[in-house]
């Protein structure tokens, strides 16, 4: 089979795995790969990917994706965008060049520098920067590095899907919805807050230029494999708000919910709340920063479902999808509530600054699925609270979209419906780079560049194929002799 159509990729640097979709012209997709983030964990739940590690993933993504896209078309891709993780980067030298690793957003390093940044720091930071004070930021992690005898100075922070990005061949920047996630930049201003800055003892140049998402980027390098060399680049932004834009502009009055490994309660809003709301959001833990689409800003919650979940089945001693699926039927065969006595199971762990899985048994018969659905139970409980906060800040919304790697199962589903006002599902499976692919697509048609939500609810995503996601095992990249215009740096190749 051929097509004759532009073909357009989006890349999903996800907590879990790599993601890359090709899709055409009209939204048909063709080919889904997928491979492992090469995460290398340590003691204490901490997590940290050296930039090697990434780059040889990514090229095995393209490689396997090149190989699957061979046999339906020989069509080149036209134009590719990054998204993923937020609170994840790299620091790179003068000459582009990484000088550590990546840390896990969830990696838990960087509490005793919060704890030591400046009194005027620490009140006024979610205030300026939209987000709760914590290790998580990549501020604390930047801290971290400095008094472990890091010279910043000179140094250039990029979040990790600018810089795979820049490894492709794209010049290196700042997106805004990303850089928001760093707390390093003041919603209000939109650029750089000096005090956090001073107190690293850097200047403004920490952060490249800050851009739009879905600004062109130049092409990538000709080092690729065959049909993603010399397409348009650029960066489509944090991977949770490009999967609330993939069918398209998200309603105000709308709650988009990702469950990945991090579940996420999205919401939109017209302007920023001010300095005195989103320290009143950030007290709940609930974030208010800028959105993909410029002018935007969006109140994001999040809550470590994913993570509970994926442990609660480790527990269990499921670790397929064989076994996940079989779990889904026992659990719908309960009630919601579960057949324990009351108090029979507790759990905890799921509020965003905690992450570990906490079980207590007061009976017997706990089997797995009354264990799943405890989890489920408890992190209701958090996405409920999580809604009473922005409820007063906000008028209540009417509706709500679920989508990630957890929305197909019926137990999650039940679940959500208790606690999310008319509940719909989204019927694909990666969305994320579904919505890169389609911030992809705007390089090639300025006319589709990205425009204000509608006050409306239009129906939800509409139905798309999806091949199956493939894993191959990691590999280690070759290296490469770098352009001679540029400077020598990282790169997939």
């Amino acid at each position: 089979m051929s097509t004759r159509t532009p073909l357009v990729a989006g890349m999903d640097l996800g907590s879990t795995g790599l993601k890359l979709l090709v899709r055409d012209a009209d939204g048909t997709e063709l080919v889904v790969e997928q491979v492992p983030t090469p995460w290398r964990s340590g003691a204490d739940g901490t997590a940290d990917m050296p930039a090697d590690r990434l780059l040889a993933a990514v090229q095995e993504l393209l490689i396997a994706a090149a190989a699957r896209l061979a046999p339906v078309t020989t069509e080149p891709v036209a134009a590719i965008a990054i998204s993923g993780m937020g609170e994840s980067g790299m620091l790179i030298d003068a000459r582009e060049r990484a000088v550590g690793p990546a840390f896990a957003w969830f990696d838990p390093r960087g509490a005793a520098q919060v704890a030591a940044f400046p009194r005027v720091v620490r009140e006024e930071f979610a205030g300026r920067t939209g987000l709760p004070l914590g290790s998580q930021v990549s501020a604390a992690k930047l801290a971290l590095l400095r008094d472990e005898g890091l010279d910043l100075r000179g140094l250039r922070w990029l979040n990790l899907p600018e810089f795979v990005a820049m490894s492709l061949g794209a010049r290196p920047v700042a997106e805004y919805s990303l850089a928001s996630r760093t707390g390093l930049l003041d919603q209000d201003s939109g650029a750089a807050w000096d005090e956090m800055l001073a107190h690293l003892g850097v200047t403004d140049s920490l952060l490249p230029s800050l851009v739009a998402a879905g600004t062109d980027l130049g092409r990538t390098g000709a080092w690729l494999p065959g049909p993603f060399a010399g397409a348009a680049i650029t960066v489509a932004g944090h991977d949770h708000l490009v999967a609330a834009e993939a069918a398209g502009p998200i309603p105000l009055g709308r709650y988009h919910v990702s469950m990945g490994t991090a579940e996420v309660l999205l919401r939109v809003v017209d302007a920023p709340l001010g300095f005195d709301a989103r320290t009143r959001l950030a007290g709940g833990l609930i974030n208010e920063v800028r959105h993909i689409v410029p002018g935007r800003h969006v109140l994001v919650a999040g809550v470590k479902t994913g993570l509970v979940l994926r442990r609660a089945l480790q527990l269990c001693g499921i670790r397929d999808r064989a076994g996940r699926d079989r779990l889904d039927a026992q659990v719908m065969a309960l009630p919601y509530a579960g057949a324990l006595p009351a108090g029979g199971i507790a759990v905890s762990g799921a509020r965003n600054d905690d992450g570990v899985l906490r079980v207590t048994v007061r009976t017997d018969e706990v089997s797995p699925a009354e264990l799943f659905g405890a989890v489920l139970r408890h992190s209701n409980d958090e996405i409920a609270r999580l809604i009473e906060a922005i409820d007063a800040e906000l008028p209540p919304a009417g509706s709500a979209l679920l989508t990630g790697g957890w929305a197909d199962m019926a137990a999650v589903q039940r679940a959500r419906a208790e606690v999310l006002p008319r509940l719909a599902m989204s019927t694909r499976s990666q969305e994320t780079a579904f919505g890169a692919a389609r911030i992809a697509a705007t390089l090639l048609d300025p006319a589709a560049q990205h425009t204000a939500p509608d006050r409306t609810e239009p129906d939800h995503t509409a139905p798309s194929h999806t091949a199956p996601p493939h894993t191959a095992p990691p590999h280690t990249a070759p290296q490469h002799t770098a352009p001679t215009d540029r400077p020598e740096r990282a790169r997939v190749g």
